[in-house]
């Protein structure tokens, strides 16, 4: 069992907790370098026993936490990651709250100066308990998740080793009930690949098209066939989603432009179709483009793979979210979001979990609260705690019992 006064002793930082949120959300930094943000959570914590790593590629953080209560035999040492990201996005802020972005063009619409505040509050918790830990806790503080691969980055710099045994994070759902946490087994969410098609033909004159090879056909031509291909192509039963997002081509009414761009993105739930979906893809443009005697060349930008929950680490969350806030408080997901997150980059080396926390207001209409990456995003911040009592109680569970 867990400490009976784990969220109590988490609700009394929640002071702590929201002010440091609110001065990382009116600072947000964008990227794989967020000095700002990396001083702020240094400053928080600068007074736990906690050691830090730093490496060349990013400005993120890995604190490290040894318990000191033994180990040996049924109940050896163990290791556990918990992760926090720290970046924001490139857009404008319009909540109107007193703490808002002071920095124009961008806002933490996504909720990671939120995933940043509970992760330290977790350490703050976790320490308070060190005598009674056996075994380690690492802190990853994580900047460039919002594309920028900094987890890979992190992982490539040997901030996560020696590896955990174990990883778990906390991602906030601004239109999801107050409270409730939510996880699944199996693929969380997808894999995210972006792709770039350029259709070469021939130009001229619009009203003499038989004297030219206009790519513009082409390209919606490719665009229907890729809705066709997902269709007819790839099973329900391991889905993937296709979509052109951006069509560019010509520059006048009366010129045909010598080529046609196509920009969108691929996502899928497994490895195999993801790669599969590359190939296809690939030879569709082509082959169409071949018919009408153009030539077409496809560039894969890849993106995350899949974030796959250890089934054992979701039944742990669960159990865990049940001690903390009483039973009917997490749910099941029936199945994936089609989004994508960088923490699947540590799961594919470490069994975990990611879970998902409402923070709606009580009582609201959560359905119609604006959702993550909207100029309006708010969170309800008195959940903030529970995300910090869920973090170190995961992580005070599986120190103790491992995933049994």
């Amino acid at each position: 069992m867990l400490h009976v006064d784990l969220l109590e002793q988490a609700r009394a930082l929640s002071g702590q907790i929201t002010a440091l949120r609110r001065a990382i959300h009116a600072e947000p930094e964008l990227g794989l370098h967020t000095p700002l943000t990396r001083d702020k959570v240094r400053a928080a914590l600068a007074h736990l026993p906690l050691t830090w790593r730093e490496g060349p590629s990013t400005t993120g953080l890995v604190a490290t936490l040894t318990g000191e209560a033994p180990s040996g035999g049924a109940n050896a040492a163990r290791r556990v990651l918990l992760r926090g990201d720290m970046d924001a996005l490139e857009m404008p802020e319009e909540t109107g709250v007193e703490f808002a972005s002071t920095f124009a063009g961008r806002m933490h619409a996504c909720g990671h100066d939120a995933h940043t505040a509970m992760l330290a509050g977790a350490a703050e918790l976790l320490c308070a308990r060190r005598a009674e830990l056996a075994g380690e806790v690492q802190f990853m503080f994580q900047p460039g998740e919002e594309g920028h691969h900094g987890a890979r980055f992190m992982i490539d710099d040997g901030l996560l080793e020696p590896r955990a045994d174990a990883a778990f994070a906390l991602h906030i759902m601004p239109n999801s009930p107050h409270g409730i946490v939510a996880g699944r087994a199996g693929p969380l969410l997808a894999s995210a690949d972006r792709f770039e098609i350029t259709v070469q033909g021939d130009g001229g004159h619009a009203s003499m098209p038989h004297d030219t090879r206009d790519p513009v056909p082409v390209a919606c031509e490719i665009v229907s066939a890729i809705q066709a291909m997902v269709t007819r192509r790839f099973s329900v039963a391991d889905p993937v989603v296709a979509t052109v997002s951006k069509i560019e081509a010509g520059t006048a009414y009366n010129v045909i432009p010598d080529t046609a761009h196509l920009l969108g993105t691929l996502r899928t739930l497994s490895a195999a179709s993801r790669a599969r979906l590359r190939e296809e893809l690939t030879n569709l443009a082509a082959h169409i483009a071949a018919a009408h005697g153009l030539t077409a060349s496809t560039v894969i930008v890849p993106g995350f793979p899949v974030t796959v929950c250890d089934a054992r680490a979701v039944d742990l969350g669960e159990a865990v979210t049940a001690e903390l806030a009483g039973e009917g408080r997490f749910h099941r997901l029936s199945h994936p979001i089609m989004g994508a997150e960088d923490f699947a980059y540590v799961l594919e080396q470490t069994p975990g979990a990611m879970f998902f926390l409402g923070v709606a207001p009580e009582g609201a209409d959560w359905k119609s609260c604006c959702s993550i990456h909207s100029t309006r995003m708010m969170i309800d911040e008195s959940v903030m705690p529970l995300g910090a009592a869920l973090l170190a109680g995961c992580a005070e569970r599986f120190l103790a019992k491992g995933f049994a």
